[in-house]
């Protein structure tokens, strides 16, 4: 990192310190008191423009937030094996008692790009992680109808995964918990959330509600070629 990068790092780090801390200091130290209860889990790609405190309007305390190159969801096997994404959901749902679970892709999303295309030999780990983005691939080429589908395909898979957890179906199914599938067009700046009724991902500003569990096996009815 150059200089200059380290230095901008610095300030904004003393910046929040000294501007923003201030402001809502009383809020920091209530979290602290009082500890956190956000009623969200946020499911996240790692891509940085994606950035869920703007797309929400949340502040701190308000959103529990895991996220991964794809925003995927590992399946539940009870091995024990250590994952990060599986614990912050064991976590979330057993300890924190979220009401929701939002799972959010992304358009031009790299992870589903490189599931596709491939990635270098040495990113072995790599090459593993995205075989989780494998059910939702579409036999085609990878063009730009095809890429936008299979990112919200992707999304569903991760619903459908998470209704395997034991603690998330049973909140689930009893109406203690909602799960929400979204796709953020970065473009136009707006979420297209899933609707479990209709099976199709709406823009926000005309959809009914913010989607929610349990779902159904998604499937696309229209029937178009999306690449010669």
């Amino acid at each position: 990192m150059s200089d200059q990068g380290a230095d901008e790092l610095l300030s904004r780090l003393r910046s929040f310190h000294s501007s923003y801390f201030p402001r809502h200091q009383q809020r920091f130290q209530d979290l602290v008191a009082q500890g956190q209860h956000p009623k969200t889990l946020f499911i996240g790609c790692s891509d940085s423009r994606l950035v869920p405190y703007l797309l929400t309007g949340a502040g701190p305390g308000e959103l529990f937030i895991v996220r991964n190159v794809g925003a995927f969801v590992p399946p539940y096997d009870g091995s024990h094996g250590l994952h990060g994404t599986t614990a912050a959901i064991e976590f979330a749902v057993l300890n924190l008692e979220v009401e929701r679970i939002v799972v959010c892709g992304h358009s031009h999303c790299g992870a589903i790009r490189a599931a596709y295309e491939g990635v270098p030999e040495e990113a072995v780990n790599l090459q593993a992680w995205l075989k989780l983005a494998a059910d939702a691939l579409l036999p085609v080429r990878a063009c730009p109808e095809a890429l936008r589908r299979t990112e919200q395909r992707a999304v569903v898979l991760q619903l459908e995964r998470l209704m395997a957890y034991p603690m998330v179906k049973r909140r689930v199914e009893g109406g203690k918990l909602t799960l929400h599938g979204w796709h953020y067009v970065i473009e136009d700046g707006e979420i297209h959330v899933f609707d479990a009724q209709q099976g199709d991902f709406l823009p926000a500003s005309v959809a009914s509600n913010p989607g929610t569990g349990p779902y159904r096996k998604y499937v696309e009815h229209d029937g178009q070629i999306l690449c010669d």
